[in-house]
């Protein structure tokens, strides 16, 4: 009975064995279905169209170029994109003129160099006195004699508050001079002290032109509803730079003109 089980399990096995061996005349295995419809799928169809990207990926990679840059051609140099050279060597040049023509050390105060100015009188003259036509875009009326300490006080007024006191939309684009050195004494009175204009630290603005073309003078602007406020905060900002500021309301000599001078007093600005 026991030989009997033996040999039914032995048949069993042995015939299992014998359908696992493939005969040569049977086809092989085909690949597992996984793989044919990965290879399927991505193979185009004729006549379908190629896959575009979302709408999302094309805007994100639009946005990334700037732009104003243009398409380049395959293999062309992307490099910033520089000014023309005529245009760099117009800025050069304008700016290598404004250096040749300034004085004080400073590009923005355009005049020449004078030297030493001797007076008539006994106490007047300038040492290293320079012929001012421009300061700081603003051009004067006359080209004005002064010493560079008054040069660069007349910058920080302009600068600080004169360019655009009438608006940004209509700058001052002059000043109207009515005197600079002057070998003299003060308001010309016979036996007074010599006055600053007679040191060149000193100079008179009676007007200031605008862009538009429209001169504001002091004698009529600070009468003038609406120019006086503008006329008295110009007054009042030159206060600091120069060391005595007289306008309208100091004395009858000052009815038509700011008077501006770097005399230093002990207790500061004097303003009137």
């Amino acid at each position: 009975m026991m030989r009997t089980g033996v040999l039914i399990l032995a048949a069993a096995f042995g015939g299992a064995a014998l359908a696992s061996t493939p005969d040569a005349s049977m086809e092989p295995p085909a690949r597992p279905v996984s793989d044919a419809r990965l290879e399927a799928a991505a193979a185009p169809l004729p006549g379908m169209r190629p896959v575009s990207r979302p709408q999302s990926e094309q805007r994100l990679a639009a946005a990334s170029r700037p732009a104003d840059l243009p398409l380049l051609a395959p293999g062309a140099s992307l490099q910033p994109f520089a000014r023309p050279d005529s245009l760099a060597e117009q800025v050069l040049f304008k700016r290598r003129q404004r250096r040749k023509g300034s004085v004080c050390g400073d590009i923005d105060i355009q005049g020449d160099d004078v030297g030493h100015v001797s007076g008539t009188l006994p106490g007047c003259g300038a040492k290293d006195a320079v012929r001012v036509r421009e300061i700081a875009g603003v051009r004067l009326s006359q080209a004005s004699l002064m010493t560079c300490n008054t040069a660069r006080a007349l910058k920080t007024w302009i600068n600080r508050e004169v360019e655009t006191a009438f608006g940004r939309g209509n700058k001052v684009v002059s000043l109207r001079v009515a005197a600079h050195y002057a070998c003299r004494t003060r308001n010309n009175r016979p036996g007074a002290k010599i006055s600053e204009h007679g040191k060149g630290r000193a100079i008179d603005i009676s007007g200031f032109t605008l862009a538009s073309g429209e001169t504001v003078t002091v004698l009529h602007g600070w009468q003038n509803r609406k120019t006086r406020k503008k006329l008295k905060k110009i007054w009042r900002a030159a206060c600091g730079p120069f060391g005595t500021v007289l306008g309208p309301e100091a004395d009858r000599y000052h009815k038509d003109h700011f008077h501006l001078d770097v005399a230093r007093h002990r207790g500061g600005s004097y303003c009137r």
